[in-house]
């Protein structure tokens, strides 16, 4: 009886992780879509959640397609590095990255300053919060630590 049980087990055990997990169905769409359409999308997301008018929305398309070239060069560009080798960033190199990543955050705050009207900016930094507070969620979860409250220190 015992064997039994633990066949049983060993089977269900089994059968259980041979299971495919299928990839994220939207993930895979956005793929198939084109960098235009992927921005057509977003500017339109943001025009219902912040109610841009015309102009906004012109101003809109413009940083939303400079974003979208940018993420793409640095894609191209880690894909490269890391096809390449996999050494690690000295300190300088890593400082450098980090305080262009922060430069480019504070010009494009100065530039959605300059576009949007106050009540749509302060939107617009909640929605980013909390896009920011899924990530740290979502990473996480996959490295298997407790995520940081929007409040936390180090």
């Amino acid at each position: 009886m015992k064997k039994l049980f633990i066949v049983a087990l060993v089977v269900v055990g089994m059968t259980s992780f041979a299971q495919e997990r299928k990839a994220r169905p939207e993930r895979a769409k956005m793929e198939q879509m084109t960098p235009e359409q992927r921005n057509q999308l977003h500017l339109k997301k943001m025009t219902l959640e912040l109610e841009l008018n015309a102009s906004q929305q012109k101003e809109m398309s413009k940083v939303i397609a400079e974003q979208t070239n940018k993420r793409e060069a640095r894609m191209a560009e880690r894909k490269g590095t890391k096809a390449a080798t996999k050494k690690q960033l000295t300190s300088e190199e890593l400082f450098a990255k980090k305080s262009q990543m922060l430069d480019e955050q504070i010009v494009m705050k100065e530039r959605m300053k300059k576009i949007l009207s106050a009540d749509q900016y302060k939107k617009w930094d909640d929605m980013k919060g909390k896009k920011h507070n899924r990530m740290n969620q979502r990473m996480a979860h996959h490295n298997g630590r407790k995520a940081a409250k929007m409040g936390d220190k180090k």
